[in-house]
């Protein structure tokens, strides 16, 4: 049988030995005896009580003190008090129950009545005790296995955005772009989405979807895509189609936030907020948000970035024709988020430059020759 702790509080060395008396045949009790309420709060931590026998008037502190006491603390809260006493008018009974007690007694009472509602109180807190562990290690269960499922969401979330990278780089390779355009961009248009306000979830969503923007580039023509010299008017028309494309690569995945995302950005990010851009004449908010933002973002890595076909701009120059399309082609309060911002997006150009030792499609050609 489980060992019962009792704690039994009281000025009257009397009414302690009457305590004891009482649960003498009850090998499993075992009585803390204590002689007033500071008393009482000194010998709990070596007392353990499952219940607390608590006389009210008593010198030092006497019972509402100590039961005040008791209550305000989470712990200690939990311990059932049953206020024994001779002070039997409403207003020290009412005044304990207010306090917390849990239940009340008035001396001289009886000896079988006490002892069940002592056992009584017993009972109900070791059954509170056992859900508070039972609640403990389901918790702890529920912690770890949110843990692991935030492990697996994260690795799925990491691979959707190599493939999308992988996917990116698909196009980079039927392009004139540097090995590390589709980064950069990406961490451009993250950055800017989280200035605007995007919180965690959406700016890591445009982070992910935002290397699917020039996807549609792979149903180019390699004799328009690879062509040196400036596009003449239907190649320039049939060039313009890599958007539409990449929209009719990525349609069907509304279910896949990522997939649908880039068939958004892919559509839209060479849409104009004047109504001039390309493939569908969109304008100020029909263009949505992600495509605003990446159309910033892929202009300035581009303007900045040198390709086989130019050098990288001066930053002044850049940042110049940024601030020119303010209104025109890029969204305003974007273009202000992005200059106002200028060195991060600086600090993101530094972490992943351009190497020389990038392979590109048109040294492959070259060394296959």
């Amino acid at each position: 049988m489980d060992t019962i702790n009792i704690l039994a509080v009281d000025d009257e060395p009397f009414n302690l030995d009457l305590i004891k008396f009482m649960f003498m045949d009850d090998t499993n009790v075992h009585i803390t005896e204590a002689i007033n309420g500071q008393d009482a709060l000194d010998k709990l931590p070596q007392a353990h009580p499952d219940v607390i026998l608590l006389d009210l008037r008593m010198p030092v502190m006497d019972g509402l003190q100590t039961l005040e006491i008791l209550k305000k603390d989470s712990e200690l809260a939990k311990i059932p008090v049953i206020v024994v006493t001779a002070n039997n008018d409403d207003e020290h009974k009412y005044g304990a129950l207010k306090k917390g007690a849990d239940d009340f007694l008035v001396k001289p009472y009886d000896d079988t009545e006490l002892k069940l509602r002592t056992y009584n109180q017993v009972k109900l807190y070791k059954i509170q005790k056992e859900i508070d562990t039972l609640n403990a290690n389901l918790q702890s269960e529920v912690e770890k296995q949110t843990k692991e499922i935030q492990k697996k969401a994260d690795f799925a979330r990491e691979t959707e955005y190599e493939i999308s990278l992988r996917l990116g780089k698909a196009s980079e390779y039927r392009d004139l772009e540097t090995g590390m355009h589709i980064k950069r961009m990406s961490r451009y248009s993250a950055l800017l989405g989280k200035l605007y306000g995007m919180d965690k979830e959406e700016e890591e969503l445009l982070l992910y979807a935002s290397p699917l923007h020039d996807i549609g580039k792979i149903g180019i023509p390699d004799a328009i895509l690879l062509k040196p010299g400036k596009l003449d008017e239907a190649e320039f028309k049939l060039m313009q189609q890599h958007a539409a494309i990449g929209g009719l690569m990525l349609a069907d995945g509304d279910k896949y936030p990522i997939i649908k995302a880039g068939k958004i950005i892919a559509e839209q990010h060479h849409e104009k907020v004047d109504g001039s851009g390309y493939p569908k004449g969109l304008e100020g908010e029909e263009i949505h948000l992600y495509a605003k933002i990446v159309a910033i973002a892929d202009v300035f890595d581009a303007l900045s970035s040198k390709r086989i076909y130019k050098d990288a701009f001066p930053l002044e120059k850049t940042l110049a024709i940024i601030k020119e399309g303010k209104g025109s082609h890029f969204d305003a309060h974007l273009v202000n988020l992005f200059l106002d911002n200028i060195d991060k997006f600086l600090e993101v150009k530094e972490a992943y430059p351009d190497s020389d030792e990038t392979p590109h499609i048109l040294n492959l050609i070259e060394e296959c020759k």
